[in-house]
C-alpha cells in the first residue's frame, strides 16, 4: 500500500466527492458524470487515478463498469494514520545530538519537562536550522 499515492489521489475535491458518492452507492462513470456535472472523460480519469491509488474496484454489469470503494484500503490508511499519531516524543539531549551553541541554548527546554523528537533534531540539524524551531517560529518540543 503506498500511502502518499493514496493521500494524493483522495486530496483532491473531485476524487474524495466521488469516494463519498461511491461509499453509499455503487456508480457507473455516466451516473457520477450527472451526479457531479461533469463531463464523462474528466470522471473517467479521475476513476483511472483512485484505481491505481487502490481505492476502487470495477466491476462489469452488463455494458457498463460499476465502481465500489476498497473499504480495507481505507480501513489500512486508518491504521496507518493511527500508528502516526501514537508516534511518542523522546527527550532532547543537546550534548549527544551535535548540536551548535544556539541550538544547546534552545534545548533549555529538556531541563523544564520539555521534549524534542530525534525528528525534530535531525530535521533541524540536516537542514542547519537553529535549534528546535520549526518553520513557523515554533518549538517542535512538547511538555511531558
Amino acid at each position: 500500500m503506498e500511502i502518499t499515492k493514496i493521500l494524493k489521489a483522495m486530496a483532491d475535491d473531485t476524487r474524495f466527492r466521488i469516494l463519498i458518492l461511491l461509499l453509499q452507492h455503487n456508480y457507473c462513470v455516466r451516473a457520477l458524470s450527472r451526479k457531479l456535472e461533469l463531463s464523462e472523460s474528466a470522471i473517467s480519469q479521475h476513476i483511472k487515478v483512485l484505481r491505481e491509488a487502490g481505492l476502487l474496484i470495477g466491476v462489469k454489469k452488463g455494458y457498463y463498469m460499476h465502481y465500489d470503494v476498497d473499504r480495507s484500503t481505507l480501513h489500512k490508511l486508518s491504521s496507518k494514520i493511527e500508528e502516526l499519531a501514537a508516534i511518542e516524543r523522546e527527550v532532547c539531549n543537546p550534548e549527544n545530538a551535535g548540536c551548535e551553541s544556539f541550538e544547546r541554548k534552545m534545548c533549555h527546554i529538556q531541563k523544564s519537562g520539555y521534549k524534542c523528537s530525534n525528528e525534530v533534531k535531525t530535521f533541524h540539524s540536516e537542514n542547519r536550522e537553529e535549534g528546535c524551531v520549526d518553520n513557523h517560529g515554533n518549538c517542535g518540543c512538547r511538555k511531558s
